[in-house]
């Protein structure tokens, strides 16, 4: 079930919300946590019900894992054999078809392997249980109700595509008498939340999203863009995945929040950062804290000298784009951004030692967005093209002069979508971000980035006042006037 369908707006949430709102009031308060499990697995089983069972074997298997952790001192082979599985179950459904395929190229081999179908959000909510393990492994989380568990995995706000959860930061706040109490205001700042994130997918990413896929398109078809085609379309995917996958992060938190849960913030302004490395930090920031925490500390981190430090960095980055899909684009997109972060980290080390200033004056933050926003675009067309080789078209053109222009085929009206993408560049790099509109009014959690409302953009802060009921209404209702053509999120397929 999608956030952006008439059926989730008007049928399943204000159902959920308010059952579950008459449970925790004349009922008890288990009795409300387990409404909001059955929905949870009722909005995922509507993609397709068969893998209901994949997600409660899962459950059922990581959460057994998580008992033998609790009581056996820190045992490293349930850890090994829990971290295995998931890994494994993962692997079979996203990676098999591909490997396979490789395995037939390189060998000359006739493998045969029926087309295995991706579960929704398997990479998703592996991580989130693997997270799970290797913190219980370390005791610093404890789990004995698998109740509690359930609701924790499959909360539907950020089950399909996170934010990706710890359970220590998650499940506390299910046990507060608080959450069950209807809070005007939060239930208020959460819907405002929402709506903010339902106008990012549907009024800006899908729009942008209609002058990338043409120019793509044209590329798989054997047509060579010309240099401000191939950037156009080459930024124009960064803003759409941005404001589409950015958009889900916000429509998750205000949902969330609507229950009394406070979700972690999932990007953070990432296309005003000044390096690579501000940008990762900015970007998908739960998927980077679980590299980060789980795979980058745990081979080595920093600590084992500067050479070691960059190939844990190239490592890590080439297992993020990895994650994202089954196929050498991802590796490659990867493995150039593992590049990047290497030499942004030898870039700052040589100018501590050189004493040369960093990105202190205007002129030199500017400078450095730019060169940053620069090096991003360069690189995802490695992401979103269909093969290497139409990735390698793309970059070709981008770094060579030919041809000007935005051909129609792109756009019936080439002035009015630079127009737009225009527009929509200078709200992300100009205007405020979601969550610090709403200041006080959002709780924190502690990894929060501490980044309150510029002074110049007061005016604007959420507050619970009529004036903004009504934004919220107009919002709300743009939003949904736009649903006469629904897609997908990207980051469905992952």
């Amino acid at each position: 079930m999608l956030f952006n369908s008439y059926i989730f707006i008007f049928c399943f949430l204000p159902l959920t919300f308010l059952v579950f709102l008459a449970l925790a009031h004349y009922a008890r308060p288990r009795a409300a946590l387990g409404w909001l499990v059955l929905a949870s697995l009722f909005f995922y089983g509507w993609w397709n019900p068969r893998y209901l069972a994949l997600i409660a074997l899962s459950m059922a298997f990581n959460f057994g894992c998580g008992q033998l952790l609790t009581s056996r001192r820190r045992s490293r082979a349930v850890l090994t054999l829990g971290v295995a599985v998931n890994l494994g179950v993962l692997g079979w459904f996203k990676y098999a078809n591909w490997f396979v395929e490789g395995w037939n190229e390189v060998t000359s081999s006739s493998v045969f392997l029926a087309p295995i179908a991706l579960p929704l959000a398997i990479s998703f909510f592996t991580f989130q249980q693997i997270a799970y393990l290797v913190d219980t492994w370390r005791h610093e989380t404890e789990e004995h109700q698998p109740f509690d568990y359930a609701l924790f995995v499959t909360f539907f706000p950020q089950l399909i595509a996170g934010p990706i959860v710890h359970h220590r930061e998650v499940l506390p706040q299910f046990l507060r008498p608080e959450t069950f109490h209807p809070h005007a205001i939060r239930i208020a700042a959460g819907i405002t939340f929402f709506a903010m994130g339902l106008c990012k997918k549907v009024v800006f990413a899908d729009r942008v999203a209609e002058f990338v896929q043409p120019a793509f398109d044209a590329v798989a078809r054997g047509q060579v863009l010309n240099t401000l085609e191939a950037w156009m379309a080459s930024w124009c995917f960064g803003v759409q995945v941005y404001f589409d996958f950015s958009g889900y992060s916000d429509m998750a938190i205000g949902l969330a929040l609507m229950f009394g849960i406070t979700l972690p913030i999932n990007f953070h302004s990432p296309l005003r950062a000044t390096s690579i490395v501000e940008f990762w930090r900015r970007w998908h920031m739960t998927l980077g804290r679980f590299l980060r925490e789980y795979v980058y500390i745990p081979l080595g981190g920093n600590r084992k000298g500067q050479a070691r430090r960059y190939l844990n960095l190239w490592i890590t980055m080439v297992l993020l784009g990895l994650w994202h899909g089954a196929g050498w684009t991802y590796v490659a997109f990867g493995a150039v951004h593992g590049v990047y972060l290497a030499g942004n980290h030898a870039w700052q080390l040589l100018r501590r030692r050189w004493g040369l200033p960093g990105a202190g004056t205007t002129g030199s933050r500017v400078l450095a967005r730019a060169v940053t926003m620069l090096a991003v675009t360069f690189a995802w067309p490695v992401f979103q093209a269909a093969d290497l080789g139409d990735s390698w078209s793309v970059v070709r053109s981008m770094a060579t002069f030919g041809g000007s222009g935005w051909s129609t085929r792109f756009a019936e009206d080439p002035a009015d979508a630079v127009l737009f993408v225009a527009f929509v560049t200078a709200w992300v790099w100009i205007l405020p971000n979601t969550h610090q509109l709403f200041g006080k009014y959002l709780p924190r959690l502690p990894q929060h980035p501490n980044d309150p409302l510029p002074q110049r953009w007061s005016w604007l802060a959420w507050r619970p006042t009529p004036a903004w009921a009504v934004i919220t209404a107009g919002l709300t209702l743009l939003g949904v006037l736009h649903l006469t053509r629904i897609q997908e999120f990207f980051y469905f397929q992952f």
